[in-house]
């Protein structure tokens, strides 16, 4: 599997523990709505800066949403 694609697989994990739905989590990270999903599927990989205002917006550090990745 792609680290996209388990990116994407641990980003709706995590989404969906702390019970956000992709409008909320893209509203926490200043992110649209559309770039949460296309990051949860796999269609986009993400640039560092995503990858932190996504875990901030969660409310998590970076290395435990990459937990697995890779």
């Amino acid at each position: 599997m792609r680290p996209a694609d388990q990116f994407g697989e641990r980003l709706r994990a995590v989404r969906t523990e702390r019970g956000f739905t992709q409008e909320q989590l893209a509203d926490a990270s200043g992110l649209h709505r559309t770039e949460i999903s296309l990051l949860e599927r796999g269609k986009r990989t993400p640039i560092l800066d995503t990858i932190v205002a996504v875990a901030s917006g969660l409310g998590v550090s970076a290395s435990d949403l990459l937990k697995g990745v890779g």
